[in-house]
């Protein structure tokens, strides 16, 4: 089990708490057998959830707000798209489908800010597991990631949008998306944008 709490000692000087300021705007399920009885929900990364190992099993399309407008220390690896380089200023996002049987969906979740990429398999999700929110527990990391068939990609005609086409049961599917620095959680904080210190555990 993979809690964010245990990243607490790489810290110096920083909290992982984000400003209160939501980059996550929207989303909807446009398609799939998930359609007719799902819908896209945000979360609240306050709330203390748990995620991964079927702990939501709905049909319904989650996304929530990690770490916002962090200067990273060091090139950060995607799967889609391309990945932020040392200094520039990012905020990171986890986007789920955890049904409780086998169903697709197809649809999208929109940011304030444009993309950068998306980690979407193992390795690359673990990486950059140092920008989760402590807030939030998060299960079973090995099982994480896309399968084959399963599909997300930046919106040609929108880069602030992540598109999905994916089919999922146990344990479901799970993407970290990476933004440019974001409005809304910039005025949160008062333009304040942290230097991360933190290493990769």
């Amino acid at each position: 089990m993979l809690r964010a709490t245990i990243l607490i000692p790489f810290l110096t000087g920083l909290s992982l708490t984000g400003p209160a300021g939501a980059t996550v705007v929207g989303g909807a399920i446009t398609g799939g057998s998930a359609a007719r009885n799902g819908e896209f929900v945000k979360l609240d990364p306050e709330d203390a959830f748990r995620v991964g190992q079927d702990t939501f099993q709905t049909e319904n399309l989650y996304a929530f707000d990690e770490d916002q407008n962090i200067t990273i220390p060091a090139p950060i690896e995607v799967d889609i798209g391309t990945g932020p380089q040392t200094g520039e200023v990012v905020a990171s996002h986890y986007v789920f489908f955890d049904p409780g049987s086998g169903r697709s969906q197809t649809g999208y979740v929109e940011f304030d800010a444009p993309i950068y990429g998306v980690a979407a398999q193992r390795g690359t999700m673990a990486d950059s597991d140092y920008l989760a929110n402590t807030q939030v527990t998060y299960l079973s990391p090995g099982a994480r990631g896309l399968e084959g068939g399963d599909k997300v990609e930046i919106d040609p005609e929108n880069p602030n949008r992540l598109l999905v086409n994916w089919a999922a049961s146990s344990p479901g599917d799970y993407v970290r998306v990476f933004t440019r620095r974001s409005p809304l959680a910039d005025a949160a904080s008062g333009g304040k944008v942290p230097l991360s210190t933190l290493r990769r555990p």
